[in-house]
C-alpha cells in the first residue's frame, strides 16, 4: 500500500470543511485531488467509470437521496461529469444546515452549465490544487519559510541543496505524484504520455467539441515558446505561422483551443496586480502565460534537462514557471495570491505574493549569476521606492528566487537571495 504523501492543501481543506458544507477541489488530472479528498473523506462516490456515470444519473431521477447518503464528509470525484450533480448538492446542504458534508472534486469545468442553476455561493467553498511543488516531493529543504519572511524574520542563511543539472531535471519532470518516485527518464515519459492523453481526449472532453489534435499541439508549443511572457493571441498566431510549417491556426481557434486548454488546468495565466497608486501610473493588466506545471512545456517542445542546460535563456524562462507552481502552493497556505506587476515604464516584478491581511511581498525569479541577482535587487528596491511614493505600505520583504547558487541568504540591502532548493510556505 502506497503511503500518502502529505499535501500543503491538506490543512486548507481541513480548515474550510470546518466553514462550509461542501468544498470543491479542482485542478490538473493526476494532480492528486482524489488521494488528498479520500484522506478525509469518509464515504465516497467516484464517477471515473462510464457504468457508475450512467447508474448515478438515473438514481438522481428517482431518489437522489441514495446518491448523496452516506457517512460525512462524503466524496464525489469528477463531480463535472454530472453536471446536475451540483444543484443536488445545494439543496441537500440546505436540507442539513451543517458544515463538513461534502468534498467534490474535478479536473474540468462542466461540461453543460446549463444544468447548473445556483451558483454556490455560501454553501460552496474552491480549492485549486496543483502538482506538488519542490517542498512536497522532498527536494526543497525548506530552510526559508516565506511566513517568517510575512512575520519579519530578518535572518536567512542555508545551503542550497539542488545545483543547476537538478533543477532542469524537477523542470522536464515536473510534479506529479504518480511520477515522484519513477527513474528521470521514466518520468518525462509519464509527462509525454500525460499531455497525450490532453491532446487526443481531454481537450475535447471539455466542451463535447472535437478538436484538431495536431492544432492542440500546435498552440501548446506556441505557449511553450511564450512561456511567461505576456504574449498577445495575435503574436502567438504569428509564432505558429514561423514555426509549425504554415500551419492554418487563425485567432479564433488560438482562442477557444487556449480557453479550452485553460478549463482542464493545463494553462493557468497569472493576472496583473494593482496595488492602487496614487500617482497616475498605468498598470499593464495583461496576465502572464504559464502551465499549471512546466513539465508539460517541456515536453510540448519534446525538449529535456541537457537542452535546457544549453539554452539558458529559454532555462530561464522555464525556470520561472517552476517557481510560480510552487509560489502558487505556498499562497494557498499562506492566504495569498500570487499576481505580477509592470506598469507603463516596464518596471517589473514577476511574483506579488499578497496576502488577505493586505501585507505583500515583491519576488523576483532568476535562474542565478551575479549579475542577474544584482539585476534583480535593483528592480525590487526601484519598485519598492515607487510604491512608497505612492502611499502604498511597505512590502513585508523582497526577495531575488534563484535555482543555482550556493546559499540562501540576506544581502547588506535587505534583499533576500533564495534558491528555490530552500524555499517552503
Amino acid at each position: 500500500m502506497t503511503t500518502y504523501q502529505p499535501r500543503i492543501v491538506d490543512d486548507l481543506l481541513q480548515r474550510k470543511l470546518r466553514s462550509i458544507g461542501a468544498v470543491l477541489i479542482q485542478g490538473p488530472k493526476a494532480c492528486g485531488k482524489t488521494t488528498t479528498a479520500k484522506q478525509f473523506a469518509k464515504s465516497s462516490l467516484l464517477l471515473s467509470s462510464a457504468q457508475t456515470r450512467e447508474t448515478v444519473a438515473a438514481t438522481l431521477d428517482m431518489a437522489p437521496d441514495l446518491v448523496l447518503s452516506g457517512e460525512v464528509p462524503r466524496l464525489i470525484d469528477e463531480w463535472q461529469t454530472i453536471p446536475r450533480l451540483w444543484d443536488e448538492v445545494r439543496s441537500e446542504l440546505d436540507e442539513r444546515g451543517d458544515v463538513g458534508q461534502f468534498i467534490l472534486t474535478g479536473s474540468a469545468v462542466p461540461v453543460d452549465r446549463t444544468e447548473i442553476f445556483h451558483t454556490g455561493t455560501g454553501r460552496f467553498a474552491w480549492i485549486t490544487m496543483r502538482p506538488m511543488s519542490l517542498y512536497e516531493l522532498g527536494k526543497s529543504s525548506g530552510a526559508v519559510s516565506l511566513s517568517a519572511l510575512f512575520s519579519g524574520e530578518q535572518s536567512v542563511f542555508a545551503p542550497n541543496p539542488l545545483g543547476l543539472k537538478d533543477v532542469a531535471a524537477l523542470v522536464c519532470r515536473g510534479g506529479w505524484p504518480q511520477s515522484m518516485f519513477l527513474e528521470q527518464e521514466d518520468a518525462q515519459e509519464y509527462v509525454r504520455s500525460y499531455l497525450e492523453a490532453v491532446v487526443n481526449n481531454d481537450v475535447s472532453r471539455v466542451d463535447g467539441i472535437r478538436r484538431d489534435p495536431e492544432r492542440v499541439q500546435a498552440i501548446l508549443r506556441a505557449c511553450a515558446r511564450s512561456i511567461g511572457s505576456q504574449a498577445p493571441l495575435a503574436q502567438l498566431e504569428k509564432d505558429i505561422e514561423a514555426n509549425e510549417g504554415g500551419s492554418n491556426v487563425k485567432l479564433f481557434s488560438i482562442s477557444t483551443y487556449t480557453k479550452a486548454l485553460k478549463e482542464i488546468f493545463v494553462l493557468e495565466d497569472m493576472p496583473a496586480w494593482n496595488p492602487n497608486l496614487r500617482s497616475k501610473t498605468a498598470i499593464r493588466t495583461t496576465s502572464t502565460r504559464y502551465f499549471a506545471d512546466p513539465s508539460v512545456a517541456a515536453a510540448a517542445l519534446r525538449i529535456g534537462p541537457q537542452d535546457l542546460i544549453n539554452d539558458l535563456k529559454s532555462f530561464g524562462f522555464f525556470f520561472e514557471n517552476l517557481c510560480v507552481r510552487d509560489l502558487r502552493a505556498y499562497a494557498d497556505a499562506l492566504q495569498a495570491d500570487v499576481f505580477h506587476y509592470r506598469d507603463k515604464n516596464n518596471l517589473e516584478c514577476d511574483a506579488v505574493l499578497h496576502r488577505r491581511d493586505g501585507s505583500f511581498g515583491l519576488i523576483e525569479i532568476k535562474l542565478g549569476g551575479k549579475d542577474n541577482i544584482e539585476y534583480g535587487a535593483t528592480t525590487l528596491k526601484a519598485l519598492a521606492a515607487k510604491l512608497e511614493q505612492g502611499a502604498v505600505q511597505k512590502p513585508a520583504f523582497l526577495m531575488v528566487l534563484i535555482g543555482a547558487g550556493q546559499y540562501a541568504y540576506r544581502r547588506d540591502d535587505g534583499v533576500f537571495v533564495v534558491p528555490i532548493g530552500c524555499l517552503r510556505h
